[in-house]
């Protein structure tokens, strides 16, 4: 008996690829998988599911998964897409109080494991189930080839699509529903602008409950039948071996090279301190697989790119330059670089993407800010908005949550739609040399983005500061490994600027005397590379930043952390009651 795919665009054109092309290949075992079994294997699952509901319609109903990163997840992320539900992946590496928190509050019809998460699958199930009114199904997932002849029928449903859960800082995180119409606008946004094609190898090191690595670097490359070879978790080693593969004096003729790298800033940062440990077999090879002429975008997000590390890998690629883009959970990927190496502008993520409308408000005046406006007519510096943004990729709704979806969208008066207001701070400039290529989206002003409303603009005396701006600087220093840069609290300044550092080994004795390098020497290194109100006036070094997955740290929680509440005077200066860091009084060097 044929089996049937919903007639969605995402089936469309995976029916459409070469079924003896590469779909799937799994890093670690080298197995892979064609377009024809892709497709075969999804329908099955497809009828599969649906068999397991019971009989009841999965239109519209949530299931959420724990599946390892590989061809296991592609088909059960499709078969759910193609059974019009609503997939929830979940993270193997959250506890089980956390996964089940997920699976309540988005009304799960069902759990589905794969044999190496039926432990945890398991645990999950089993916490709290005298109460839970849900009704959840334990299912393993046996993929297997088919010699069904799969057929596209007309689509019964609108209902499918996926949910992401946000990382909650204050309160608990919300499911962020992107319904088919939403991924699918997000896919062919990037595929014009990035360029996608079936010629296109993607190495994949992501996790897979974020949009980055399900929208970017799965669905996205599934549309144009590009080859997708799975490599996590993340080893800096293996991913260099593999990257040297096709460039070794005996190439293995079965990998080839690959062409497609996105990642998030840590993982460059990663990369790029390994590199020196190679052998000069794979140092060699490795600068062969990076050059533009074989590494046709390497692509960094999810958190900013220190300057620094964008420069090392341009050094090490013999020219290659990271491409950086903004997005999120809500919006998928919203402003992005070109794919000129004139319109990937240090410090900025460019212009909105194909399809999406950005605009910025005044975060004082509440303003829009015109193109022409950038400028404050009146102190003569830049104007800082917030980025909101409208179109077919952004978000229909936080689940079962209308209070917070009515407060994160503003209506407008043209009647074109609501805008999703994003909590992030930018400013908007000209660059000469930017907004000239092919690319019809890429012109105009560039948006640079300043940080989060809340956590990463800091009022200083009466200034506007962007973290971001000041953590870019330090991380020039070859003194400081990492740094997040925050605000707190100052009877004298409203705010003042800190920084928790990480040193380098050169820090570690960089100091007079051979001390530590402390406050006072990071004062005079910042002092040719920021204005004095910009420099931080109380520095804490610590051994470790603690960041989430995609490379992000929840500063609240590392201000709380580090300084305690609340501060208190001490003299000229504060002491966080805490643990007693000093700060280092305005206008000191």
């Amino acid at each position: 008996m044929a089996s049937t795919l919903p007639r969605l665009p995402i089936f469309q054109a995976l029916k459409k690829h070469d079924g003896q092309s590469t779909a799937v290949i799994h890093g670690l075992s080298g197995r892979t998988f064609t377009y024809g079994e892709l497709v075969n294997d999804v329908a099955a699952a497809k009828d599969k599911l649906q068999r397991n509901a019971g009989g009841k319609s999965t239109a519209g109903e949530r299931i959420s998964f724990l599946v390892e990163n590989g061809y296991d997840y592609v088909v059960t992320l499709l078969s759910i897409l193609a059974a019009h539900a609503i997939a929830v992946p979940l993270s193997p590496t959250f506890p089980a109080h956390e996964l089940r928190y997920i699976i309540d509050q988005s009304e799960s019809l069902m759990l589905l494991s794969s044999e190496k998460f039926q432990a945890k699958a398991d645990e999950i199930l089993k916490e709290d189930m005298e109460t839970s009114p849900i009704n959840y199904k334990q299912e393993k997932i046996m993929m297997g080839k088919t010699d069904d002849y799969v057929t596209l029928e007309d689509p019964t449903s609108d209902e499918g699509g996926m949910m992401l859960y946000t990382s909650g800082t204050t309160n608990r995180p919300k499911g962020v529903l992107l319904p088919q119409d939403v991924l699918t606008a997000q896919s062919q946004s990037l595929l014009k602008a990035w360029d996608y094609s079936s010629e296109d190898v993607l190495l994949h090191v992501l996790p897979l409950h974020h949009i980055h690595g399900t929208v970017n670097a799965l669905l996205t490359p599934l549309f144009v039948g590009s080859t997708i070879e799975f490599q996590f978790p993340f080893n800096a080693t293996a991913a260099w071996e593999r990257l040297a593969a096709p460039f070794l004096p005996n190439p293995d003729p079965a990998k080839k090279p690959i062409t497609f790298l996105t990642v998030v800033p840590t993982i460059y940062t990663r990369l790029l301190a390994s590199h020196q440990s190679l052998s000069p077999e794979l140092q060699a090879a490795t600068k062969t697989a990076l050059h533009p002429s074989n590494m046709r975008l390497n692509i960094s997000g999810s958190a900013a790119l220190p300057t620094p590390v964008k420069s090392a890998w341009t050094e090490l690629s013999g020219g290659n330059v990271l491409l950086e883009r903004y997005g999120m959970t809500e919006v998928g990927m919203a402003l992005s670089c070109g794919l000129s190496f004139a319109d990937r502008v240090d410090g900025s993520v460019g212009w909105p993407l194909p399809f999406v409308q950005a605009r910025l408000v005044d975060t004082e005046t509440g303003d829009i800010i015109q193109e022409g406006e950038e400028i404050d007519p009146t102190t003569g510096s830049e104007r800082h908005g917030e980025i909101q943004l409208r179109g077919p990729t952004i978000f229909r709704e936080y689940w079962r949550n209308p209070e917070a979806t009515t407060k994160e969208f503003t209506e407008d008066a043209d009647g074109q739609g609501k805008w999703f207001k994003t909590g992030d701070v930018a400013v908007r400039r000209m660059v000469d040399r930017a907004g000239k290529s092919a690319q019809h989206w890429a012109h105009g002003p560039l948006y640079f983005i300043q940080g989060r409303k809340s956590a990463d603009i800091i009022k200083t005396g009466g200034e506007k500061v962007s973290a971001l701006e000041i953590e870019r600087e330090m991380l020039s220093l070859p003194q400081v490994s990492e740094v997040a840069v925050v605000g707190l609290p100052s009877e004298a300044w409203g705010q003042k600027v800190a920084a928790v550092v990480m040193l380098s080994e050169m820090g570690k004795t960089a100091g007079r005397g051979g001390k530590p390098w402390g406050a006072m020497d990071m004062r005079r290194g910042l002092k040719e590379l920021l204005a004095n109100y910009k420099i931080p006036q109380e520095m804490k070094v610590v051994e470790h930043i603690p960041r989430n997955a995609m490379g992000k740290i929840n500063k609240k929680q590392l201000v709380k952390e580090i300084w305690g509440e609340p501060m208190e005077k001490v003299g000229n200066g504060t002491v966080g009651k805490a643990n007693g860091a000093i700060m280092v009084p305005n206008g000191s060097v």
